[in-house]
């Protein structure tokens, strides 16, 4: 199932207005030019910021999402022909050529059924050549970023163009161990219209995600701060392994 914050049309038209600074994505197109790669996998992909930014490096960019239409979002940008488009989730894909594939903002979180997590972990060993290598960021539960999820924290209004004045807030519905979910409402007042989304994040550990990724058949080689949110998000880089993946073990 798509969230509606990313398969909504309206939403979707809305989504880069109401987050504009993307200046979080910096550290990344940084780290996939030390790694040297030329072909990446941008997994989750949605509205297609940061694959563009890829591919205006003359990089060889692929980008998933199973949200159409974030994806059709995207495919309207400037430079969108640069970038090779796939509707769906990492097992969609057919690659096996990949030096870097990202998973940047919420999208490892939200993968929150463990079947699914371990899936998309061994399709995005496929997806890499040996020794390429993932990197995916995720929240650090132990600094319980839920709790600043009200109303009052996030509400916040833009002038979109096209869309006139939108309003946005987000409230925690429940937190189930590492499962916290979380509903999101847009004001549209050009027309009074109201939308929701309901969305669900799993936090993992950082000793989680190493067990998690080893089993699908990566090394972790490092776990860094996310350099605009220091103690709060961890940047998780891991090498793929030549040897055989664990495809039956899955943490509950």
């Amino acid at each position: 199932m798509v969230d509606a914050e990313f398969g909504h049309p309206r939403l979707a038209a809305v989504y880069d207005a109401l987050d504009p600074d993307r200046s979080d994505l910096l550290p990344y197109l940084d780290l996939v030019a030390a790694l040297g790669a030329r072909r990446v996998l941008d997994v989750g992909c949605g509205t297609g910021t940061f694959a563009l930014l890829l591919a205006a490096r003359g990089l060889d960019v692929v980008g998933v999402d199973p949200a159409a239409a974030s994806l059709a979002v995207a495919r309207a940008k400037p430079g969108a022909e640069r970038v090779r488009w796939v509707e769906g989730d990492a097992r969609a894909l057919r690659l096996d050529d990949r030096d870097v594939a990202t998973m940047t903002a919420n999208v490892a979180q939200a993968v929150d059924d463990p079947q699914d997590w371990a899936a998309t972990l061994r399709a995005l060993h496929a997806a890499l050549v040996p020794g390429g290598v993932l990197v995916l960021e995720t929240r650090d539960p132990a600094a319980r970023a839920w709790e600043e999820w009200t109303r009052e924290a996030t509400l916040r209004t833009a002038d979109v163009a096209g869309a006139g004045p939108v309003t946005t807030w987000t409230e925690v519905t429940a937190v189930e161990g590492p499962l916290v979910s979380f509903r999101s409402t847009w004001r549209f007042a050009a027309d009074g219209a109201v939308l929701t989304s309901d969305s669900t994040l799993r936090f993992r550990t950082r000793d989680e995600v190493a067990e998690d990724l080893g089993r699908a058949g990566f090394t972790v080689v490092d776990v860094r701060d996310a350099p605009d949110r220091p103690g709060r998000e961890l940047v998780v880089v891991a090498r793929r392994d030549a040897g055989p993946v664990d495809a039956g073990a899955v943490r509950p």
